[in-house]
């Protein structure tokens, strides 16, 4: 009222990634489905993000925008090849809701469960196909990110160098 506006709109301010973090380095995530699983950062997004993945071939852990806040950076690399270029925000964009009339608003939902899509599945293989390759000629660094990272009593993570 009087020129405010009633609603903020929100918007993302694009993140300075941090100097540790850049394409090929190993991260750990924090957070979510897949928290304690190290995956390897493939760039930023510009949106702020960060683009991770598994390989889902080696740990499960699929193509994924983290947060930075959400990861800890190892000073593990890898040397990746040119990526894809059609990996970018809007591959992540869902598809807005249908919206329901008063008479349908009662029925019972008779909407499938989300499903991936099939170019999803084919640029996640696409992925691992140049990232797999990278990671296996490290030398063990393949059962490294299979293997969770997890800390024990007296273990603190502020005190450790990853």
């Amino acid at each position: 009222i009087n020129g405010v506006p009633l609603r903020r709109k929100q918007w993302y301010q694009r993140r300075v990634r941090g100097s540790s973090i850049s394409p090929g380095t190993v991260l750990i995530l924090l957070g979510g489905a897949h928290r304690g699983k190290r995956v390897v950062c493939l760039k930023q997004l510009p949106s702020g993000l960060l683009l991770v993945t598994g390989p889902y071939k080696i740990n499960g852990v699929p193509l994924r925008r983290v947060d930075q806040a959400y990861v800890i950076a190892t000073s593990t690399k890898v040397e990746l090849p040119a990526l894809p270029d059609s990996l970018t925000d809007g591959l992540f964009k869902r598809k807005p809701k249908p919206t329901k009339n008063e008479k349908e608003m009662f029925v019972e939902n008779t909407a499938e469960d989300p499903k991936i899509s099939a170019e999803k599945i084919a640029l996640q293989k696409e992925v691992d196909a140049l990232v797999v390759p990278a990671v296996k000629s490290v030398d063990m660094l393949q059962s490294y990110l299979r293997s969770r990272f997890t800390l024990t009593k007296g273990q603190f993570p502020h005190e450790m160098k990853f």
